[in-house]
């Protein structure tokens, strides 16, 4: 074997950060607010990375990730740690402000662009790379979790992103001369990566996995023609650690082929998204460590360890040497199962959160070094459990499969747009670019306290809606003082936009504790959906109902759409996405059609995470696109011509979904535009797209107040690519992260452009 040093058996490719309380979203946002310093924030921050420490050691894990920790992103480490930050921010002085600048912006910086991590829920800032960026390294973190970690006396395996994959998910600055790619300068960034593996081997580390993603997908012809000459050129270094080069969320196929050529000690590989081909069909690996990633990271069922055993086994003839490992990073999942004191025994025996999976993975470690039997109860245990789950009534629904046979694709189709384009007209009577707000506005200090006074019993459910209509009584009358044409309600009743749908269907369970980050100090909560779903009662027109009563102006229903509640869920992996995505968008046409009943004329189906589920190999990206768009439109068929029907987009780059957004067929399409400079209207044009369109024109992820000429500025472009006939005018997203006295003064702004906007289009 070419093997540099001795091969590990059982690790995790990533953990969670955000700490299983939360601890860390609190401190960071205490450091925010001036509650504390930056040495209190760390004394939270290294508390939380010892526990994970001590987590991954007691689970059996003989390679412990380190440096997958961030206070906000690991994209964002990456850029600091190549000198890759945007020279917007160079002016701040203190580095940990710095770093926040460009993750959230200040009053006077807009921050970096935010997307979709390749398909999951997670969001990475996009560096931004220009003719100024000039690299170098400053590699203070990495080197201190090694530290850390090793004074805690485990096997530190620290992690970075690789090369390929930084520039690739890099966006061309402004200042670029001659349209360059971020991957044009991949040569610079090869003597920064060979000086920090010298620094690393210096400190006594043995492994180091550098994470390239990237490389499952088709984001270029290039990629393992690249992946070989970058690896092969780090695989010559004099001094460094053993190589793993880590690929997952799908198949490397001709990329594991290529970096196996390359020198390299390992490649992980990703075999519950990818195939064990990418792995048999490369005899180069027989002289390699291959770390098999067999446990789902990404999804929250228990692994069937009778399968996972068996690939392992079909595995060993083509690796040198074989570990155990998570598919991906655990950062996508919860910290444990155990504080789900809510659970059935069924349904908890079919889950396995993070702290479960790094049990797995050693169980797994064991049989394969010394067979089935050393593990004989976990694996009956792990059979009990799935057999419960196959059995048990709540996965199957008859009536909710024979609604479903029953479709056709008249129910997936209103009238054309220009019909309905005249009876909304008529029917709503609004201004030239009309203005509105995307739905949630900031969940107050007030909502929170009653919602917890309403779970710990304090108050009754009486008392509780009350309260919120007193909130949602203070929305509307604000948005009439500001002048807005469409008004919400403000969604104070919603804990968040997909778990307040799931706690009132059936096939779904809510966790109380299981927190995953979205990005930033944003987390959720995704609930788990894990049979066939069903509404048995309305599950918002009492609230909108009473919003309406309280102003002449249209109030917009607001609901969440099929394949956003698909993808901000952890969902049953026992059926085609497609048929679970049809069963959400039939309870949410009964929900439209229950609107529309009460007098409702602007229902909004929210789809932020259409482009999310997009597969990242472009052969399957058709299939995925017609069952979404076909899922949207029987969510949205079942009202009539003079109903309105809205949708909104937002977290991701557009251009690869633009065809299905027109797909959709909504009346009207809120989409994120703030940060990207209104990009996506030319994507639109370009598809002759001709419906009603509301580009955002007010950052609500940045706590900066945009001003009346800012606004202007973004009105003017839109203007020249939309028209005035088609063009509303709203925030990128929900309010209810932001604050209310920001919140007013920005829509007050938004107001008061979009008036000086319809004097410049008449």
């Amino acid at each position: 074997m070419s093997l540099r040093t001795t091969p590990f058996s059982a690790t995790v490719l990533g953990t969670p950060r955000i700490g299983p309380r939360r601890e860390l979203k609190r401190a960071i946002e205490s450091y925010w607010a001036g509650r504390i310093d930056a040495a209190g924030l760390e004394t939270v921050a290294a508390g939380l990375r010892r526990d994970t420490i001590a987590t991954l050691a007691a689970a059996g894990l003989d390679s412990i990730p380190v440096n997958t920790f961030s206070y906000y992103d690991q994209m964002l480490d990456t850029a600091v740690l190549l000198g890759a930050l945007p020279e917007r921010v160079a002016h701040i002085t203190d580095p940990l402000d710095r770093y926040f600048a460009a993750a959230r912006g200040t009053a006077d910086v807009t921050p970096l662009e935010m997307t979709k991590w390749f398909d999951t829920n997670y969001h990475y800032l996009v560096p931004e790379i220009g003719d100024a960026t000039a690299f170098s390294l400053h590699p203070e973190k990495v080197l201190a979790e090694v530290a850390e970690a090793q004074a805690a006396g485990v096997s530190a395996r620290p992690v970075v992103i690789g090369p390929i994959t930084f520039l690739a998910l890099s966006k061309s600055a402004h200042d670029t001369a001659g349209g360059g790619s971020p991957l044009d300068r991949l040569n610079e960034l090869l003597p920064l990566y060979l000086d920090l593996l010298a620094r690393l081997a210096d400190t006594g580390v043995e492994w180091v996995q550098i994470d390239e993603p990237i490389l499952v997908t088709d984001a270029a012809e290039r990629l393992p023609a690249l992946a070989g000459s970058v690896y092969s050129t780090l695989a010559q270094a004099s001094s460094r650690p053993a190589l793993c080069v880590a690929t997952y969320f799908g198949d490397a196929r001709d990329s594991v082929r290529a970096l196996a050529r390359t020198g390299i000690e390992a490649v992980a590989v990703d075999v519950i998204e990818g195939s064990l081909e990418s792995v048999a069909d490369v005899p180069e690996l027989a002289d390699m460590l291959v770390v098999a990633g067999v446990v789902n990271g990404r999804n929250i069922w228990r692994t069937d360890l009778e399968k996972a055993l068996a690939t392992l086994g079909t595995l060993l003839g083509s690796a040198g040497s074989l570990a155990v490992s998570t598919s991906c990073s655990t950062l996508h999942v919860p910290y444990s199962v155990e504080p789900e004191t809510g659970l059935d025994d069924n349904l908890r025996g079919w889950l396995a959160f993070a702290a479960e999976k790094y049990r797995e993975v050693a169980i797994l470690s064991e049989a394969l070094r010394h067979g089935r039997e050393s593990q004989a109860d976990a694996f009956d245990a792990a059979a009990a459990a799935l057999a419960t789950r196959e059995s048990d009534p709540r996965v199957h629904n008859p009536a909710v499969r024979e609604r479903l046979a029953a479709i056709t694709d008249a129910d997936r189709k209103r009238g054309d747009a220009a019909t309905r384009s005249a009876a909304q007209s008529e029917r709503l009577n609004l201004p030239p670019l009309p203005t509105t707000t995307i739905g949630s506005y900031p969940q107050t200090s007030a909502i929170r306290l009653a919602r917890a006074a309403l779970r710990s019993g304090e108050i009754d459910d009486a008392e509780y809606v009350r309260r919120m209509q007193a909130e949602i009584a203070d929305v509307v009358a604000l948005q009439e003082e500001i002048g807005l044409d469409v008004l919400v309600h403000g969604e104070p009743e919603r804990n968040d936009m997909v778990q307040y749908f799931a706690e009132q269907l059936d096939g779904f369970f809510a966790t109380a504790h299981a927190w995953v980050q979205s990005y930033g100090t944003r987390c959720v909560r995704p609930p788990i959906l894990f049979g066939d779903v069903s509404r048995p009662a309305p599950m918002t027109v009492d609230w909108i109902a009473y919003a309406q009563s309280l102003t002449g102006k249209p109030v917009k229903g607001m609901l969440t759409g099929p394949v956003t509640i698909l993808a901000w869920s952890f969902v049953r992996d026992d059926q085609p996405l497609s048929d679970s995505a049809d069963q959400i968008a039939l309870a949410i046409r009964d929900e439209t059609i229950d609107l529309e009943r009460i007098g409702i004329g602007i229902i909004q189906v929210d789809e932020p995470a259409l482009r999310e589920l997009l597969p990242l190999r472009d052969a399957d990206k058709p299939a995925y696109l017609d069952w979404a768009v076909r899922a949207f439109r029987l969510a949205t068929s079942g009202v009539v011509d003079a109903t309105q029907v809205h949708t909104h987009l937002c977290y991701s780059e557009f251009g690869e979904v633009i065809g299905a957004i027109a797909e959709l067929d909504a009346d009207v399409t809120s989409i994120e535009a703030a940060r990207s400079s209104m990009e996506v209207l030319d994507d639109l044009n370009a598809i002759g797209f001709a419906n009603g369109v509301g580009p955002g024109v007010y950052d609500i992820h940045s706590p900066r107040v945009p001003d009346v000429t800012e606004i202007e500025s973004s009105l003017r472009a839109a203007l020249d690519a939309v028209g005035p006939q088609r063009l509303w005018v709203n925030p990128d997203c929900g309010l209810k992260t932001r604050g209310t006295t920001e919140v007013t003064a920005a829509l007050t702004n938004l107001v008061s452009a979009a008036k000086a906007a319809r004097a410049l289009a008449n």
